[in-house]
């Protein structure tokens, strides 16, 4: 049987003979990435409860070896880490921070809590859930996450984490069973960042890379060749050797698939979005995130479920058919 400190909560517990034993998670969030991302630590012996509105989510979970809890607060009953990932800031400020007259999370964890916050959300809001975890003597961090579903799935993810040292080090090995590259951003907040900046360059890289094919494909190129001569050529691109949004250029991407699976426009539309925010709240001018913003803006009218690489029917909407 665990021990527990009763005052204080710690990543690790230990059984009666002494030895470390994993400790106890609480998830909250299991959509298309928490779903898988809980999976892994059931397969890797982490005791997990969990929470979702989804009822489907929360029975898949359970099949799996989960306890199916209540509320977030039910879940995070006798856990030692917490983690969450949900679909914006406003649903991380309710779980940890309550609404209106009710209490959040936080208030009810013990001392030396772990929370690991894998939800896309502003740098701010990041940092506020963050100094009032610290002032209640729980470790905070935000670590957002880059590699799709299928990174979720294979376990492959890359967590891009900000937060003080001594909680990263605990979190570490918890991350490696759900991920394969983790990098420590810097402090409160630098993994939203670190982020968003990646995904307003990758919102550029996708919307200029469409345009190019594009241009050639009305001029007579045929796509794969065209894609094949920029891969060889200065305007090689993680979206051509990995992604490209031409059908049939690639097997086994989107684009090639209607546009269907992967990472979907209105989420990219959202992380520009937030990439936007910050730029103004610091003052700092990002006319090509701007732009790739408004594009974005624009094609999730119609296209928000589609897949991000879908930004080729601005060009040509025989693409989607």
């Amino acid at each position: 049987m665990a021990t527990k400190d009763t005052g204080s909560s710690s990543t690790t517990t230990t059984d009666n003979d002494g030895n470390t034993a994993k400790p106890n998670i609480a998830f909250i969030g299991l959509g298309n990435m928490g779903g898988p991302m809980a999976a892994n630590l059931l397969k890797a012996g982490y005791t997990l409860s969990v929470y979702d509105l989804s009822v489907e989510a929360t029975a898949r979970l359970q099949q799996a070896g989960a306890n199916i809890a209540e509320s977030p607060k039910d879940a995070a009953q006798n856990a030692q880490v917490i983690i969450s990932m949900l679909p914006a800031g406003k649903h991380v400020h309710s779980v940890y921070l309550g609404e209106g007259s009710s209490d959040g999370l936080l208030v009810d964890l013990p001392k030396g809590t772990l929370v690991i916050d894998s939800s896309t959300i502003a740098a701010a809001d990041a940092r506020k859930v963050a100094e009032v975890a610290s002032k209640l003597g729980i470790d905070f961090l935000d670590a957002p996450v880059s590699g799709g579903t299928g990174g979720a799935i294979a376990g492959t993810l890359t967590f891009i984490v900000g937060g003080d040292d001594a909680a990263f080090a605990k979190a570490e090995p918890i991350l490696a069973v759900m991920g394969k590259n983790i990098f420590h951003a810097g402090e409160h907040g630098a993994g939203q960042v670190a982020k968003i900046c990646n995904n307003m360059l990758l919102g550029i890289l996708m919307a200029g890379t469409a345009e190019a094919i594009n241009l050639g494909v009305k001029n007579g190129l045929d796509p794969k060749v065209l894609s094949d001569i920029m891969l060889q050529s200065s305007g090689r691109n993680w979206t051509l050797e990995v992604y490209n949004p031409y059908p049939q250029v690639m097997e086994n991407v989107p684009s090639s698939n209607g546009y269907q699976g992967g990472f979907m426009s209105k989420l990219m539309q959202k992380d520009l979005n937030l990439a936007m925010q910050t730029a103004q709240d610091t003052h700092v001018e990002t006319p090509m995130g701007a732009k790739a913003t408004e594009l974005y803006a624009a094609h999730t009218i119609e296209n928000g479920d589609r897949d991000f690489s879908s930004i080729m029917a601005r060009h040509d909407s025989s693409v989607l058919s």
